[in-house]
């Protein structure tokens, strides 16, 4: 990491709720790519980086005061920064996280983790605004009192306008009205996600909650040749069925068995694509001994047939 870049990145942890001074020797390890910060403050701050973290590393994230109540939205791994395919490097799948600025939270980067981000700060009253009439349906994300974590998929048109705003070049016209432009396109696409999810009340979260959510989607993505009987799902989560079941379609919008489909799916994407693997081979790869079943749920999964998804460019 040069000079520049990590002097920037640590006034931007500054404003993020991570005060780098403390930990100034543990950035040492992480190893920058790829740094850009557009600064639409009050209402907006948007950030892309790329970065690949040589050691394990983990900090505390305060809350965030940068823009006042609102949300992080945070758009990951869905771009290409020239570094795919370096040996022993992991990344999660694409995936969008949502989760309240006063939210205190733990940052963690596993060693050899290569993490890739858009990050929107964005102010609530701002986002209301853009929801005009519909704000209603979402009255569950501005709730100030109350502690949620979402996680949704990125959809190809998300991860289309990822890769616009990555690949906008220094001499953009209007970089402010552009960057703000793509933003409120990201956000249109995730909201109009959300607005598909199961109605529910929310239930307020604990950290410790949203950490057994996450060990029993780690256990899931971990086995995707075999699904987990539920109640080894049960015994990683700590939770009743009834419980798991709960939370877990609300910080995912699906339920256990369609979400683990769904993870598939992803997977059976990304071998065709990026490891040029054929049809047969990826839904054999994945357990599935009835092809026709597999072409049928990743074309319901994915929106179109895995044989023309390989074909893409």
């Amino acid at each position: 990491m040069t000079s520049a870049p990590k002097e920037q990145l640590l006034q931007l942890a500054a404003k993020l709720g991570v005060p780098m001074t403390e930990h100034a020797g543990e950035v040492v390890p992480l190893h920058l790519h790829h740094l850009k910060i557009v600064d639409l403050l009050p209402q907006l701050l948007v950030m892309v980086r790329s970065l690949v973290a040589q050691e394990t590393i983990s900090f505390q994230r305060k809350p965030i005061t940068a823009v006042g109540p609102g949300l992080l939205i945070s758009f990951q791994n869905a771009f290409d920064d020239g570094h795919e395919g370096t040996a022993q490097l992991r990344q999660e799948p694409p995936h969008v996280r949502v989760m309240p600025l006063h939210l205190a939270s733990e940052v963690s980067f596993p060693k050899h983790t290569h993490s890739k981000q858009v990050t929107l700060l964005i102010e609530t009253t701002y986002l209301q605004e853009l929801l005009g009439s519909e704000r209603h349906k979402f009255a569950y994300l501005f709730d100030a009192a109350r502690t949620f974590w979402i996680e949704e998929f990125q959809s190809p048109a998300i991860s289309s306008l990822v890769d616009e705003l990555v690949n906008a070049t220094g001499q953009v016209s209007l970089p402010d009205f552009y960057y703000r432009l793509k933003s409120v396109a990201l956000l249109y696409h995730l909201f109009d996600n959300l607005s598909r999810r199961v109605a529910s009340t929310p239930k307020q979260l604990s950290a410790p909650e949203i950490e057994a959510i996450y060990r029993v989607r780690n256990a899931m993505a971990a086995s995707l040749t075999e699904p987990l009987p539920v109640e080894g799902l049960l015994k990683v989560s700590g939770m009743n069925e009834l419980k798991l079941r709960k939370l877990f379609t609300q910080v995912f919008g699906k339920g256990l068995y369609d979400y683990y489909q769904h993870l598939r799916m992803q997977e059976a994407a990304r071998l065709l694509k990026e490891e040029r693997l054929s049809v047969s081979e990826t839904g054999y790869r994945l357990g599935f001994s009835n092809l026709s079943h597999f072409g049928r749920l990743f074309e319901a999964h994915v929106g179109m047939k895995p044989k023309k998804w390989s074909s893409l460019p």
